[in-house]
């Protein structure tokens, strides 16, 4: 038996364009692949005909095909996890369904690989100037925030040896960002640049107020920077506050106004007030975001829950 290849695809309300996607752009090229191939589903709790219209597709014959369904929506990184547990491949390639991810680059991912690559990314150069300036402030927080080696565009359409994705599984978190968490692993990587295609059907399951979200939550899952930042912040504020306050008191009241600056005391006052309060209430958002995570984490609770009845795995495979 050849090597085994796992493809991992999250799905959520997809019916619009999953068969485009299955049938026409994923099939062609696995069918020019020479590996056994297995191809792993995860319906992360579609409420429209995604499972449906999966199961009346021509890849079920083909190749070996896990559906597996979830009772709700866990969300994609979530998807991501169950599909790479599922997985059984000595090499796991992580697909969207969307259509936007150039699939006919595999054939260059398992090149790499087969050359002795553990992890092969994709690249984005062809996005548009809103997601461009969108990805590059993500990014340029996110080595603010001391992930000195995330790699600007880097995409969830990557392939995982074997050994990478048995370590991932061993990771227990549950506010997860799996592209962050596979950078945290370690492992070398190498790079494939692509230019991701626009959606042609079917609506963005991603909006911004949720990348916004997926952002923070990547920060603050990944980086203790907030919380030191906030404290080093608070230490200049309180020593800046002083100072000024010493010269308001000596240039106003001492040496009787010089620099005819006329300074109010309530005014000055409430000034510092505000901007103090503020800085407080900053400092506590950021604090409860991380707390949050560890109320998640206490109550261990499962990370997902399949619904049996819905999955499905398909036989009498042709190839």
């Amino acid at each position: 038996m050849g090597k085994l290849i796992s493809i991992v695809v999250p799905v959520y309300n997809e019916e619009d364009g999953i068969l485009e996607f299955l049938d026409n752009e994923l099939f062609s090229v696995l069918k020019s692949l020479n590996y056994d191939v297995e191809v792993i589903i995860v319906d992360d709790g579609s409420t429209d005909k995604t499972i449906e219209k999966i199961k009346s597709t021509k890849i079920l014959n083909d190749f070996l095909v896990n559906i597996i369904a979830l009772t709700r929506n866990f969300g994609k990184e979530v998807a991501l996890t169950v599909g790479l547990e599922a997985a059984n491949g000595n090499a796991v390639i992580m697909v969207d369904a969307d259509g936007q991810h150039p699939v006919e680059e595999i054939p260059k991912m398992l090149q790499k690989w087969e050359d002795g690559a553990v992890i092969v990314t994709a690249v984005n150069t062809g996005n548009t100037t809103k997601h461009k300036i969108r990805s590059k402030i993500y990014y340029k927080i996110m080595q603010m925030m001391g992930n000195k080696n995330v790699m600007p565009g880097a995409m969830d359409f990557r392939l995982l040896d074997r050994i990478v994705v048995d370590e991932f599984n061993q990771l227990t978190e549950r506010n997860r960002l799996t592209r962050g968490l596979i950078d945290w692993l370690g492992f070398p990587q190498e790079y494939i640049k692509v230019k991701t295609k626009g959606r042609e059907k079917g609506r963005p399951t991603y909006s911004t107020k949720k990348l916004a979200g997926l952002a923070l939550d990547s920060v603050v899952s990944s980086s203790r920077t907030p919380l030191v930042f906030f404290g080093h912040l608070g230490i200049f504020i309180t020593i800046f506050s002083l100072f000024f306050g010493l010269f308001i008191l000596i240039e106003q009241y001492i040496m009787g106004d010089p620099l005819n600056l006329d300074w109010s005391g309530a005014v000055a006052m409430s000034v510092f007030i505000s901007f103090l309060v503020g800085l407080v209430l900053i400092s506590q958002s950021i604090t409860a975001l991380y707390i949050s995570q560890i109320h998640a984490e206490a109550k261990g609770r499962p990370l997902y829950v399949i619904d049996k009845k819905k999955s499905f795995v398909s036989k009498n495979v042709k190839r």
